[in-house]
């Protein structure tokens, strides 16, 4: 009989949920090719290295190759979105550094121009009775109503 191993690891590191598919899957659906270097007809590929604390977010977020025109900016937008799981380090909080890829292919059409949202939005209607009335002293006036939401 052999005794059960014991965990040799003093610190485990943070795994995205679901593995580096579900990662990539997230980044690449995240990711909006900037105007500018759609204009410049610009692609490659920006490094970066983030931070993650001990509760899974993205603190920080540092480029270590860009290519500029607005594709660094986005790449580091994306990063910041992620979270991760974190084991528990023995109650111990720990800084984990991790770098990334992003690559930047152009699209083959015009990125499309979101449309402004509908910012308000006014509903009216009119109450009327149901049942005629015999006369017009008992005759109920005619009620409206008004209401304006905005979004």
């Amino acid at each position: 009989m052999e005794k059960d191993k014991k965990k040799t690891r003093f610190i485990y590191q943070p795994e995205y949920p679901g593995g580096p598919k579900e990662l990539t899957k997230f980044l690449y659906a995240q990711l909006r090719y900037p105007k500018e270097a759609f204009d410049a007809s610009i692609e490659g590929t920006v490094y970066l290295e983030y931070d993650i604390d001990h509760q899974g977010l993205v603190v920080g977020c540092r480029i270590l190759k860009g290519i500029g025109h607005g594709c660094d900016e986005e790449a580091m937008r994306v990063a910041k979105l992620l979270k991760f799981d974190v084991a528990r380090n023995r109650g111990v909080h720990v800084l984990f550094h991790q770098k990334l890829r992003v690559q930047f292919k152009k699209p083959k059409e015009k990125p499309v121009k979101q449309p402004a949202p509908v910012t308000t939005m006014e509903v009216s209607y009119t109450v009327t009775p149901t049942t005629p009335a015999k006369s017009e002293e008992q005759q109920p006036a005619k009620t409206t109503y008004s209401y304006t939401v905005n979004l």
